[in-house]
């Protein structure tokens, strides 16, 4: 079993930056895919970013390339996601979820790929 715990969320304003943290307890946390996902109101949960075991390589929905960062430390046991030239439509809750190496099968993009999710964190954007 893993432990995700996200922190980090808030109020900003539109064109600044944040950065979520994502704690994981219970296993070794370097043999974990990682991802954040987002669900704003009325809309579906869906993939923002996501980063594999070791940090080689990481992937991004388009809506954030070139504005968003996923980067991971595997000594802390934490993922985080830097999130710069924030928008209002960036507004949302924030999850952080978790698949072991064993169980990943590249679909990093998909809810259904994670075992693990964290309880989220508000992030609101204000025009």
């Amino acid at each position: 079993q893993v432990q995700l715990v996200e922190s980090g969320g808030g109020l900003v304003q539109a064109g600044g930056s944040l950065r979520l943290s994502c704690a994981a307890s219970g296993r070794t946390f370097s043999s974990y895919a990682a991802g954040w996902f987002r669900q704003a109101p009325g809309k579906e949960r869906e993939f923002v970013a996501a980063i594999r075991w070791s940090g080689g390589s990481t992937y991004y929905a388009d809506f954030v390339k070139g504005r968003f960062t996923i980067s991971r430390d595997n000594a802390k046991n934490t993922v985080y996601l830097q999130m710069n030239s924030l928008k209002p439509e960036d507004t949302a809750v924030y999850y952080c979820a978790a698949v072991s190496r064993g169980r990943y099968m590249g679909t990093y993009y998909s809810r259904q790929a994670y075992d693990y999710w964290g309880q989220g964190t508000q992030v609101t954007v204000s025009s």
